[in-house]
């Protein structure tokens, strides 16, 4: 699995003051760091950026290309800073990301073209998040038909089909799960990838960890191209990595109804087991799932 190295984001204290600074140390190590920890991409997330957008997106890419040739996930919402990342990428980049939008759609799918770009199809339409998976796979077919038309081949395009918070809506996130199963047939050639943090957005931090790993192993059952995530989680890294066959099995069993003695189980494998049945509905979302 491509995993996106999400740490370099303007909303941490540290690399959001180096980017208000244009200091490149903490920002070269931080690229350093994610790199060791066996990251592939590394997401540049300058926010909004709505005034010197383009100044600061420019800066940093050459910041970070000073000390890697890894290739580099371009993230904001300013079309402008965009398009600055955009012209001096030295290897193929990920424009992060373009969305059904009306007032984004076009102009992103303009700069992916003239620079001949990866992108990432965020399935937020015009109402806004899709209610559920037959509306995120219309939403596939309506983006996929729109970049085709702008000579946007599928190879090009990575589906995310928006992960959302478990402690809000079980729905979305078996929604989500739901159209991975599909989005092979509905589009063949396109790539997928998640924001995996966004699961366990809302939850205490000691207990993200656990709805990351297991969310990203239900999407690997249907193909997980790539993940944003945390480059520090090294469990997770060694799951993306094929290292830890025994708890996908687990995991992947349990989806295909295997209902498991948790007591014959050890205390990771049973966390993995509590954790997956929150994430497939089978047990109500509490901060205290894991002790139950």
């Amino acid at each position: 699995m491509i995993l996106i190295g999400e740490n370099i984001n303007i909303m941490s204290q540290t690399i959001g003051a180096a980017l208000k600074e244009r200091n490149p140390g903490p920002i070269q190590q931080l690229v350093r760091d994610e790199i060791e920890a066996g990251i592939d991409y590394l997401d540049l997330n300058i926010g909004p950026a709505r005034k010197g957008g383009d100044e600061l997106m420019d800066w940093v890419v050459n910041a970070v290309q000073a000390v890697t040739d890894k290739p580099l996930s371009l993230d904001t919402t300013n079309p402008v800073a965009m398009e600055a990342g955009l012209k001096v990428a030295k290897n193929k980049p990920l424009i992060n990301s373009i969305s059904l939008q009306p007032d984004r759609l076009e102009p992103g799918l303009q700069l992916a073209k003239r620079y001949n770009a990866n992108l990432i199809g965020l399935l937020w339409g015009a109402e806004g998040m899709p209610r559920d998976a037959n509306e995120r796979a219309m939403h596939v077919v309506d983006f996929v038909y729109k970049a085709n038309e702008t000579g946007i081949p599928n190879e090009h395009i990575w589906i995310d089909p928006i992960v959302s918070p478990v402690s809000v809506e079980i729905n979305q996130v078996k929604a989500c799960i739901e159209l991975m199963s599909m989005l092979a047939d509905i589009a063949p050639g396109c790539k997928s990838t998640v924001g995996m943090s966004n699961i366990s957005n809302g939850t205490p931090h000691n207990l993200r960890p656990w709805l990351n790993r297991t969310y990203m192993i239900m999407l690997m059952k249907y193909g997980l191209y790539s993940a944003i995530v945390d480059a520090f989680d090294t469990d997770l890294i060694k799951i993306a990595k094929g290292e830890r066959p025994e708890i996908v099995s687990l995991v992947h069993r349990m989806m295909e109804g295997e209902k498991p003695d948790m007591a014959a189980l050890n205390e990771e494998e049973a966390r993995y087991a509590k954790t997956a049945r929150v994430l497939m509905g089978e047990s109500l979302y509490s901060h205290s799932w894991l002790e139950i």
